[in-house]
Formats: structure tokens, sequence, C-alpha cells
């Protein structure tokens, strides 16, 4: 590897984090993470390792056993090259071209201003790791490294069978110490589409710009429970409850960047009459209040902004501004329900993630998680009817299968037995609310046995997300343990 550019490179286990430490320097955001793919098949090509890509993109690379090794059952280390680009509204930041900044923060390793993307640089580093050593021992070794993990699963959906010949997968996307997960929720993305009109900004109005921030946002999957709040939710509700007694004319609504991120921030550009200037302040100022008593225990840094702008944009329609903000007031998110199967896992959830408008049209964009395909399709039909009532058109797209929990895994009791062996007490053995590969990967590969697991990692998704130093060795130790405890074919 080329010289390290910052001091996480100096942790331990010193190879995994200088692996992520030169992950952080390539810039690898969803949909562009090309650069990033083309360093491991370099470096993997002078490590005279066999290296390939498949037509998707997904890069594919073999070792051979440790001597002795050889019977073992060969073994896919996996892991997906792509990150999520968030960050603050004030960090100037390129995720296209600019290199993360990591740092530690006593107990952490987090990022200035932005995703670190531990999620998945830490389990990525740890596969390349396991190719660089020269003391693991191990049976036949192959890593699978998927693209566009984040953005739409590109890189599994377009995995092929006959790619791969290992027996075992281990996924490394899994985001706290001390759990193991042998299945995953399914998913769904939902487009809503309300065309607009326009008309002149009526005679003595003027323009403000509201704005919602200092939320904690988070993974739509992981973080859904937790009682965070949505900005576009939130903005909508206080657009429901006083445009009318406002006369506000909403000209632009902007909320949200990643469909698999809760909203930290809404931006909304409104007109009023002069004469209602302070009114809304008061109402504004009023309502942040009780958004800091309402989910202060969980957002504690909820703030807003009221700005007097210069615009010249047409307002939207009365008829077009009420459908809208009704249907995004009405419109379910959060949890819809929680799993009777699995105590403490969400079953079904719904993100209203992201929101735009142009001249003539708002987008929303919608995540759908589920554990079963009738809880998400009866959010998929609450979607339709809120979208139906508010005449927006609506079109699902991207739907990816759950990972079904195999309670006969053999990997799952190898990985308890070994925890158990180290640690002195059982791991957790869990199903997660959140999209893993695995259940793409048993299309093409059925009966391949599958565990994921991975360190603590915090807040992913969003500019607070960080890893926590201790839990990367662990993972490590239970890493280079596992692949030690793979039993031989029969």
């Amino acid at each position: 590897m080329s010289e390290f550019h910052s001091e996480i490179s100096n942790l331990s286990p010193a190879s995994l984090w200088q692996f992520f430490d030169k992950i952080c320097s390539i810039p690898h955001p969803s949909k562009h993470e090309e650069a990033l793919a083309q360093y491991i098949v370099h470096w993997a090509t002078e490590q005279n390792l066999n290296v390939r890509r498949d037509p998707t993109g997904n890069v594919f690379i073999k070792k051979p056993a440790t001597p002795g090794m050889e019977k073992k059952k060969a073994v896919v280390l996996q892991a997906h090259i792509d990150m999520v680009p968030q960050k603050n509204e004030d960090t100037d930041h390129d995720f296209a071209k600019d290199p993360i900044q990591p740092y530690i923060d006593g107990e952490w390793v987090t990022a200035k201003g932005t995703t670190l993307g531990a999620d998945n640089g830490i389990g990525m580093a740890s596969c390349l790791a396991v190719l660089a050593s020269k003391e693991i021992k191990h049976g036949p070794i192959e890593v699978l490294l998927t693209i566009d993990e984040e953005a739409g699963m590109t890189g599994a959906f377009g995995l092929e069978a006959g790619w791969l010949d290992g027996d075992i997968l281990l996924n490394t996307d899994s985001e706290q110490e001390g759990e193991v997960y042998m299945g995953c929720a399914g998913g769904i993305d939902g487009k809503i589409s309300f065309t607009i009109t326009r008309e002149p900004l009526p005679a003595g109005f003027v323009a403000r710009q509201l704005i919602l921030k200092g939320l904690k946002g988070g993974h739509s999957g992981c973080d859904i429970h937790t009682g965070r709040g949505n900005a576009n939710k939130l903005v909508a509700r206080f657009l429901a409850s006083h445009a009318q007694e406002l006369d506000l004319r909403l000209i632009e609504f902007r909320g949200g960047s990643l469909r698999n991120a809760i909203p930290r921030e809404a931006f909304v550009t409104v007109a009023i009459p002069a004469e209602n200037e302070t009114k809304l302040a008061q109402l504004f100022e009023l309502y942040t209040s009780l958004l800091q008593s309402e989910l202060g225990k969980v957002e504690t840094e909820i703030v807003s902004f009221n700005h007097a702008i210069e615009s010249d944009e047409q307002v939207i329609s009365i008829a077009d501004q009420q459908r809208f903000i009704a249907a995004m007031n009405a419109c379910p998110n959060g949890v819809i329900r929680m799993s009777d199967e699995i105590e403490g896992v969400v079953e079904t959830s719904l993100n209203v993630g992201v929101i735009t408008t142009d001249k003539d049209t708002i987008n929303v964009l919608c995540l759908v998680r589920s554990l079963i395909d009738s809880g998400r399709q009866q959010v998929e039909g609450m979607l339709t009817s809120v979208a139906e009532l508010a005449g927006a058109h609506i079109e699902f797209s991207g739907a990816y299968p759950g990972w079904k929990p195999d309670a006969d895994s053999e990997i799952m009791a190898i990985f308890r037995d070994m925890y158990q062996g180290i640690y002195g007490h059982k791991p957790n053995i869990m199903v997660i609310h959140a999209g893993l590969e695995c259940g793409l990967f048993k299309e093409p590969y059925p009966t391949m046995d599958m565990v994921s697991f991975g360190p603590t990692i915090k807040f992913p998704h969003s500019p607070d997300e960080k890893v926590k130093i201790d839990t990367v060795s662990l993972f490590w130790d239970q890493m280079v343990a596992l692949l030690e405890a793979i039993p031989e074919k029969a």
C-alpha cells in the first residue's frame, strides 16, 4: 500500500486499519466506486492473487488454502465497495472527488463533517487484510466485493451463478459487535410524483425560507425504531397546521438526500403576505419549541431558521399545494409493525426519505422494509392509497428479497461455539431490519450457508457515523478464529 493519510493507520490490528485508511483516501460513494475497485484489482494483481470482475462490476479475488487446510470448506468473505455520501450542510465536500478525513475521537473513529464509510469499509478492509496475511490459517478463500449496495444493491442483483465456488459466505456488513445475523428484511423503493402548476407571486407577498435541521438522521433500517425525527414529516406537519391561516404559498420543498437515510434537514421556500411575517416567525419558533419538547430526549440539537430571501419564482397553485401538503402530513412513516416472531425487531417500516421540487413536479422517494412480503405489500398499498387520494402518480421499483433465517445453519452453530469459546458467553443471534445482500445471494447460490457479523458502528448513513475502535479488534479476532474453525468437506 502507498503512504497512509491519517492517524488511524497506527491503530491495531494494523493491516485492517491501514487498508481502511487507504479506502478512506479514495472517493467511493455509490455510483462512483470505480476508482476504489480499480485500486483493489491492481493491488490483488500485485499480490499474485487470482482477481477478476463480472459484467456488473463486482470484484472477485481468490486465495489458496494455507498448507494443511486444503480440505476445508471454501469460504466467501463479502463486503460492498460503496459508501453512503452524507455531509453536514456547512461542510464543503465533494464525495466524488474528495477523500474522507477520518480521525480518532476517544474510543471511536469518525470523520470530519461527513459519513465515515465504516459501513462497509471496515468489512472490506478485513477482507483485504485476510488476503494480505501470511499468518492466518484458512481453507480456500474467495473475496466478493459488490458495487452499489447502498443505492440499489446493483452488484448483488447482478451476481450470477458460476462465479463463486464457496460453501460458506461471511457477510461483514453488520454493525453491532456481539451480535451475529442470520436473516434480514427485504425492501422496495416507492416514488410519489405530484404534477403541479404554478402562478405568479401575488402582490404584496414576500418570500421566506424555513429550515429545520440538527436532527440525528441515521440508517432507515437500523435506526428506524429509535424515535428520531424525520425532517420531511416534521416540516409537512407545520405546513398542514398553519399554511391556511398564514395565507402561505409554497414555492419549493426540499428535504433529505437518500431514500435509505432518515432525513436530518428540510428546506422550504414559501411566500406570505408581508403583514404575516411576524406571525410566521412566532408560529415557527413556537413549533420548534414544541418539537424540542416532544423529541428532546432523542433529538437534542433541533434548530430552525427563518430567513428573508429574494425570489422571483412562481408559487404552486393552491389546489396542488393543498393536496401535496395533506398527502405528506397523512403519509405513514417510521415503524409500521414490530415482529411477533423476534422480540425487539422491527417487522415493517417506511422512510419518507427525499423530497425534491422542480418547475412542474414534486417527487417523494420512500423506502419500504419488511421481514415478510405481506408486510411490504401492506405498506405499498398504504402509499398507493395516499397517492390516489392526492391525485398523484406512484411507482415502485428495485424490490429485493429478505434473507430467511435457517435454524439448521452449520456456520451459525460454528460462529456461536467459536464466540463462546473466546468470550465465555454466546453472541446474540439476530435478524436485522436492514437490507443485507445475503437475500439476493441466495437466488444464484441457494445452498450457500451464510452469517453476517461486524464491529460496532453507530449512526451509519449520517455525518455522525463512527466505529468503536476496540470492537474492530474483536471483529478481527472473530474473523481469524472463524476461518480456522471452518470444517472439512464431507
